[in-house]
């Protein structure tokens, strides 16, 4: 019997934690397998939209940190990611039938809207109980994942500490990691 993919790790992780992403979230679910590092564990996640670039996004919580991903066939994948230890703050506000959500990160507010209102608050005292917790929690488990590790390798070649050649060959051996 073949192990299972990463996919579908994460997709019996949502079941477990009976979330159930619409199909409007299909590209950022498949997109999270290069965003997730192979041993974080999901906390809770949601979907919505953000209300500075008006795409539809996910925000995921892992027991390490928070990430947003937007997956758009014409802009690629964006992922941006936040220890809890930076988050000052997590509000929802509810209506009729939706909610948004704001972050507070540093001086800035992420603000995601059209979420199911019984989904954000769920999410957001998923987060408080992690922010809640002593920032030599989040010390021991901060290995980068591949994509900050290439991110990273990146920034080094256009520095001009890498060739273009030695950048290739780091970069292939993280590829190969996938």
């Amino acid at each position: 019997m073949s192990e299972k993919s990463r996919l579908d790790q994460i997709k019996d992780e949502l079941e477990t934690l009976d979330i159930n992403p619409t199909i409007f979230a299909r590209k950022e679910i498949h997109a999270l397998p290069e965003v997730l590092s192979e041993n974080e564990k999901l906390v809770y996640l949601i979907e919505g939209r953000n209300k500075l670039s008006n795409h539809h996004i996910i925000l995921v919580a892992t027991e390490r940190r928070l990430i947003f991903v937007d997956k758009e066939f014409m802009y690629g994948l964006k992922v941006e990611d936040f220890s809890y230890d930076k988050v000052s703050s997590i509000q929802y506000e509810k209506s009729l039938m939706l909610a948004s959500i704001d972050i507070h990160i540093s001086d800035n507010i992420l603000e995601i809207d059209n979420v199911g209102k019984y989904y954000a608050e769920l999410f957001c005292e998923r987060v408080r109980d992690f922010m809640a917790r002593p920032k030599e929690y989040f010390q021991n488990k901060s290995e980068p994942t591949i994509l900050d590790q290439l991110e990273q390798l990146g920034r080094i070649r256009e520095s001009g500490v890498l060739t273009e050649e030695e950048f290739e060959l780091q970069k292939k051996k993280l590829m190969e990691r996938l």
